[in-house]
């Protein structure tokens, strides 16, 4: 008989997102609440305990058990505020070295192969900061060639060369810093850095998300050392390549107690092969082969074909070229938006690219076998939950990356 799970410890590993921790909270309460109506179940949350970390308490009353989880945030929203905070200049050369990285390695080709919708997510914010830079021309060169005119109707044509250059360039400056000022609405800075962030290494781990994996490592190690049944790691977006190091490490050192709780990772939303592709991230396709192959953890990959900002239903481990003879994880399966949300629940959200790559994380009103509150907040393993689910049919697993190189 499975045993129920009374407690439990949720570490979550956010994506490339600058915004703080609290937003995971209010979000979690809102949807859980959304959740638990249309359900018939019961999710009640109160503060953290505190010590340094973020996070939040859950008591769940589902299928007649009471569960406690803990939730605790891994915070990296101060790296990634510091990798977008580069001036306008600064982020035109992150993109001419972000399009030259993806072209010139070949990845972005080999990427179209698998899902075109992160592949025209990727590109959206190339094509969109060139358009600014345009349209801030057009309005510079516009407006100097009026100065120019009017200079030149009232006799002051000698100065107007001069005047008109730099009204041209005050205006195609204000029209940038314009655009730059609105990206809450337009998203072109935040995705090209969040693309950056990566090829700057060229898929390496840059050093200070090195350190901070290594204290995420320390956490969900202490996680395993207290008394609870399962602690159930997830991931979401840029957070499930994290993840994927993170818990290969703490596998390797030995970190994962055999009598201890049950380990399970749940990956939401992945964009793994955005970053495996590239040559340089040997270190993270190793882990994903040798992480395929533990049988100390439960490792399950949800994704949907809706979520045009993820790879879905692509192996991580398999389209990266490092799917071996003893893999067993992932589990690869689909949240099928078009199924579990109602037909108007669909067309509400179908083009809100942003908010669609965060429904993982959020109720469902024709729910089906993932539930997100029932994994973090019930009383079964992930591994229990999802122990005679069959992969999604229409998974990818050819391996497509060119590069295969792993760390030694």
């Amino acid at each position: 008989m499975t045993r129920k799970v009374t407690r439990r410890r949720v570490v979550y590993i956010p994506g490339y997102d600058p915004i703080h921790p609290r937003r995971y909270r209010e979000l979690y309460r809102k949807e859980g609440a959304a959740q638990a109506a249309i359900s018939g179940y019961e999710i009640a949350l109160q503060a953290g305990q505190g010590g340094g970390t973020y996070g939040w308490q859950v008591t769940g009353r589902i299928d007649g058990v009471e569960t406690r989880t803990d939730v605790e945030v891994l915070v990296w929203s101060d790296i990634v505020r510091d990798s977008m905070g580069q001036s306008i200049p600064a982020t035109y050369v992150a993109l001419a070295r972000t399009a030259w990285v993806y072209i010139g390695s070949g990845a972005l080709w080999r990427l179209m192969r698998l899902r075109k919708g992160p592949v025209i997510a990727a590109l959206y914010p190339v094509a969109f900061l060139i358009l600014q830079l345009f349209v801030a021309i057009g309005l510079g060169w516009g407006a100097g060639a009026l100065a120019n005119a009017a200079m030149a109707a009232t006799g002051l044509d000698i100065a107007a060369p001069w005047t008109g250059m730099v009204l041209a360039l005050g205006v195609a400056v204000a029209a940038l810093r314009w655009f730059k000022a609105r990206d809450n609405r337009f998203f072109a800075y935040y995705l090209m850095h969040d693309y950056a962030f990566s090829a700057r290494s060229r898929g390496a781990n840059p050093p200070e998300l090195e350190a901070r994996m290594a204290v995420f490592g320390d956490a969900i190690a202490g996680a395993l050392s207290g008394e609870v049944d399962e602690v159930l790691v997830v991931g979401h977006s840029s957070g499930a390549h994290i993840a994927v190091s993170v818990l290969a490490d703490l596998i390797r050192a030995g970190r994962v107690p055999e009598d201890g709780p049950e380990l399970s990772f749940l990956s939401l939303g992945q964009v793994v092969p955005m970053v495996a592709f590239l040559p340089g991230a040997d270190r993270l396709r190793a882990d994903l082969r040798y992480l395929s192959e533990q049988d100390v953890l439960s490792w399950v990959d949800v994704t949907a074909p809706g979520d045009g900002c993820a790879f879905a239903l692509c192996d991580p481990v398999a389209v990266s070229g490092q799917a071996g003879p003893g893999k067993l994880w992932p589990l690869v399966i689909s949240a099928a938006f078009t199924q579990t949300l109602s037909p108007e629940r669909w067309r509400a959200l179908r083009w809100r690219f942003f908010r669609l790559h965060f429904q993982y994380l959020c109720a469902f009103d024709r729910v089906g076998d993932y539930d997100y509150f029932r994994i973090t907040a019930g009383p079964m393993t992930l591994g229990a939950r999802f122990a005679d689910r069959q992969p999604s049919k229409s998974r990818i697993e050819a391996p497509v990356s060119k590069y295969k190189s792993v760390a030694a």
